[in-house]
């Protein structure tokens, strides 16, 4: 589809120790050719210790920015490390792993060109065409956060742990973000909802994996996703 919108989306990819993806997720990226969206590929290797690094460098063709952390500081220190440096007037995350499909970017680009979209989400509890059934916790832990959300911020989310956040870059100012782990994501989308007005959710394909094959988030990771939404929560009513 052509869209007469013209924008640019910067695309960030933290990566830790995935040889075995990276290069396969950074070519199905580079493939999405979409009229008038313009693609900004930063990448951002967490201090990878396995050959992540040496791909990306032999492999310049296929992303805009590359960023290093000398060390490992999780998921959300490369994610702000990125965000300090895109240029684009969207935002969307993707994972280094091949759990997401980036075939599913048009979608998510609809009602951003269709009705101006603040933040679009992709979910996968939401009419997905295929899901790799998985962990049974895990689909349980992603409703449960998404059903408190709502609860707290008046929406109808179905899956605010997805990796597909897109969003407008301005709502969210990187250097205010504290959060470096899974919790993370949590606080952006707090402050998204805080700032904007129109959301929305198209759902994508998910083909997830296992712990065997580098899942990399636990059970536990829940309960800091819980306190900083209600933390978000009460700062913003209380303006502090």
């Amino acid at each position: 589809m052509t869209y007469e919108k013209q924008f640019t989306i910067s695309v960030i990819i933290p990566a830790y120790n995935e040889e075995k993806t990276i290069l396969e997720i950074l070519e199905k990226v580079s493939e999405q050719i979409i009229p008038n969206v313009k693609f900004e590929i930063i990448v951002v290797d967490d201090g990878s210790t396995d050959k992540t690094q040496d791909i990306l460098l032999r492999s310049p063709h296929l992303y805009d920015k590359f960023l290093k952390n000398e060390k490992n500081g999780g998921k959300g220190l490369a994610v702000i490390n990125a965000l300090t440096q895109a240029s684009g007037d969207y935002i969307l995350f993707q994972d280094a792993d091949l759990e997401y499909d980036p075939n599913d970017y048009d979608k998510l680009i609809k009602p951003v060109v269709l009705f101006d979209a603040d933040i679009v989400i992709g979910s996968r509890l939401k009419g997905s065409q295929i899901t790799r059934v998985s962990y049974f916790w895990h689909k349980i832990g992603n409703i449960l956060i998404s059903t408190y959300f709502n609860i707290l911020y008046g929406t109808t989310f179905t899956d605010i742990y997805s990796c597909y956040v897109l969003y407008k870059k301005d709502l969210v100012d990187p250097t205010s973000l504290k959060k470096h782990g899974w919790d993370q994501q949590a606080e952006i989308i707090c402050e998204i909802v805080a700032n904007g007005s129109k959301f929305y959710e198209v759902p994508i394909n998910y083909y997830g994996r296992s712990y065997d094959e580098g899942k990399k988030i636990r059970p536990y990771h829940i309960i800091p996703v819980f306190w900083t939404i209600i933390i978000k929560r009460i700062s913003k009513t209380f303006n502090m």
